[in-house]
């Protein structure tokens, strides 16, 4: 196993497999545990999977789709995405999820992120953060699937949840989503340089040369990529992809 984690963050809408561009215009690339199966393959050491949808249209996590993924899985993953409570993250935990994702009702709810690490312990907790530009106020926290502007920029909410006890942070640029012209670094950095966590980088890997920027410029301590892993060429044709091991030992060594 590398000793910086690369991995796909995939993004689930109606229980089949999407992508998105700058969280917007999601294209069909697949079925998710399919899409399982060639990572098993691949052997990727990690897994991220985001429901796109389940918090803006206030559903329940996909518990039968989870548990599916969960029986195919070779590796860890974490899962994210409308999971507003103890008994829902005991659910998806007892499923064989390693790791939950809390965005929106981290931000709704403070006090719910203290009580789920005080079950579960800040090992099992990553908070996403999801940042956007804004004109004259600089970077800010959104939530909602990118629809909701928030109060927080995202140095602020970082010593937050750190204080809330929370045990990694996944980090997405939303202007960079889908972009494939490399992380934010100033961003990421700006984070790091606050918080003693592990940060994920997200949104904007395009070459495995941006994973090396991430860690080395941004200080990221692992990557997540969505669009290089299932899409190749100019045209985004769909393949299902991730690099070879020499590849990423090579940038990342």
């Amino acid at each position: 196993m590398l000793q910086t984690r690369v991995m796909p963050c995939l993004l689930l809408r109606n229980e089949a497999l999407v992508k998105t561009v700058q969280f917007k215009n999601a294209k069909y690339v697949g079925d998710p545990v399919n899409t399982v199966r060639i990572y098993n393959e691949k052997e990727v050491d990690e897994l991220i999977f985001l429901d796109i949808t389940a918090t803006p249209d206030q559903k329940k996590p996909p518990f039968a789709l989870i548990e599916e993924i969960a029986s195919e899985c070779f590796m860890p993953f974490t899962y994210g995405g409308g999971v507003r409570s103890l008994d829902d993250m005991r659910t998806i935990f007892s499923l064989g999820v390693e790791k939950i994702a809390l965005n929106t009702h981290a931000v709704e709810n403070p006090a719910f992120v203290q009580e789920a690490v005080a079950r579960f312990g800040s090992q099992s907790i990553v908070i996403a953060i999801d940042v956007k530009k804004v004109l004259w106020r600089g970077y800010r926290v959104f939530t909602h699937g990118g629809r909701q502007r928030t109060k927080f920029d995202p140095v602020t909410y970082a010593r937050h949840v750190e204080a809330l006890g929370a045990g990694e942070i996944l980090l997405t640029s939303i202007d960079r989503d889908g972009m494939m012209q490399g992380y934010d670094l100033i961003l990421m950095r700006q984070v790091v340089e606050v918080v003693n966590l592990p940060v994920i980088a997200c949104g904007g890997a395009g070459r495995v040369e941006d994973f090396a920027a991430a860690v080395q410029e941004g200080g990221a301590s692992a990557c997540a990529t969505g669009s290089m892993v299932v899409f190749q060429g100019v045209n985004r044709a769909v393949l299902i992809n991730f690099p070879a091991r020499n590849e990423l030992d090579t940038v990342l060594a």
